[in-house]
């Protein structure tokens, strides 16, 4: 006690950054700054004890730490068989019956010009898409070809399969086929000629009639209620937005890349799935809690109508507010129509445009129980029911904030809404 503070600590560091390393110790030596005067036989002792538990301590935190390296190389190595094998069930259980095609990868190098630069019609987190045409079934298509450093590349990969595979519906984009050759990933669609919305509202492009943003907000709804209601099961996409929705030569809409959906029972509730989509389309309570419905899809909706409407994103970075307050507050004043895009020089149907942009805010409302379901929006953009009544400022919800976490590989990203309201 004469030499030592009442608490010591000897240990030893190493950082690798994110990467895993094993270290040895092969030597070490303790040092002291404190003048030692007189040491009497116990207190010798004492020192003794707590240098050998030091050392211990050491030792055991260097196993600990060889051990969980021992341990996640063995996930790894199982989630990688346990992937090829789900890979090998999936060409097993669509080579049986009608689908989507296996195509090899030689095919995809001929059909792109090997993938040249010339070819590439976008990118987005888990890939680039390539323009491409198969000789032997005479189809112009889109291959998208999966990152190699996309982390949930192969996830989406087979989500997409399995899921796009089994739907059919007019304004879905049509899977043609799949390849995975030498674990390289790619999907090949219809080719969709006019590109995606969010290249013709906010690209540089001549903008769209109001006739052909009305019949692609009927469109998207139209797929949705697919979705939500008409399949077998409830296909909740969590990536509704502009730059999935595919427009054909006709613009005609076509809802793209399920790599994110999530397929439940028509009767279940939210389920946690792991925060997923694109920042200023994701419903706030999903935001929260991580808990994807069929209500944070209709969120997603209303947000892209009002793009529609407006011609504004819905997250501009030199806005002081998003997209959907911005909208809100011109509703609250009964100046709705101050917020139509300007490039349509005023050549729209007042009416219409009123009932999109009113419904947009609907499907976007805070509470996720104050929204409609997509068959109510499609009933109200018909004139089949009356058109709600909203609140003349929106309203800001109050969530707990849950304790950030993650779960199979997704984030949960945490967030408070309160604005002091």
């Amino acid at each position: 006690m004469k030499v030592l503070p009442a608490w010591v600590t000897i240990g030893f560091s190493a950082a690798t950054g994110s990467y895993l390393e094993r270290h040895t110790l092969l030597s070490w030596e303790f040092n002291s700054t404190l003048k030692l005067k007189e040491v009497n036989g116990n207190m010798a002792e004492k020192i003794r004890l707590v240098v050998g538990l030091s050392v211990s301590g050491g030792v055991l935190i260097a196993g600990v730490i060889v051990g969980y390296a021992i341990l996640r190389s063995w996930k790894i190595k199982k989630r990688r068989r346990e992937e090829t094998a789900n890979l090998t069930s999936i060409n097993d259980e669509l080579e049986r019956g009608i689908g989507p095609k296996r195509f090899s990868y030689r095919d995809l190098v001929l059909a792109t010009n090997n993938f040249s630069s010339q070819r590439k019609l976008g990118q987005d987190g888990f890939g680039a898409v390539y323009r491409g045409y198969l000789a032997d079934i005479d189809m112009a298509v889109a291959v998208k070809k999966i990152s190699r450093g996309s982390r949930q590349g192969n996830k989406e990969y087979t989500t997409e399969v399995k899921t796009s595979s089994q739907l059919r519906h007019q304004n879905l984009v049509q899977l043609i086929g799949w390849c995975h050759d030498g674990g390289e990933f790619h999907l090949v669609y219809e080719y969709m000629p006019n590109g995606s919305l969010d290249y013709h509202l906010f690209g540089n492009k001549s903008p769209l009639a109001w006739t052909v943003r009305h019949k692609i907000s009927l469109g998207l709804a139209s797929a949705l209620l697919y979705l939500h209601e008409e399949w077998e099961q409830c296909v909740v996409h969590r990536d509704i937005k502009s730059s999935n929705i595919m427009l054909d030569s006709n613009f005609n809409v076509k809802l793209g890349d399920f790599g994110l959906a999530r397929l439940m029972d028509h009767e279940l509730g939210p389920q946690t799935t792991g925060l997923a989509g694109t920042l200023g389309y994701l419903a706030p309570e999903y935001v929260t809690t991580g808990r994807a419905s069929k209500e944070s899809d209709v969120y997603s909706f209303g947000v892209v109508t009002l793009e529609v409407a407006t011609g504004k994103m819905s997250v501009d970075p030199m806005e002081d507010m998003g997209l959907v307050e911005w909208v809100w507050n011109h509703y609250g004043r009964g100046e709705l129509l101050l917020a139509v895009d300007e490039r349509l020089r005023m050549e729209f149907v007042e009416k219409q445009v009123e009932c999109l942009m009113t419904v947009g805010l609907w499907c976007a409302h805070p509470d996720r129980n104050l929204r409609p379901s997509v068959r109510q929006a499609i009933q109200v953009l018909n004139f089949e029911a009356a058109m709600p009544i909203l609140p003349s400022s929106m309203p800001i919800p109050l969530y707990h904030v849950p304790t950030p976490s993650v779960s199979s590989g997704e984030v949960f990203i945490s967030t408070s809404l309160d604005r002091g309201r």
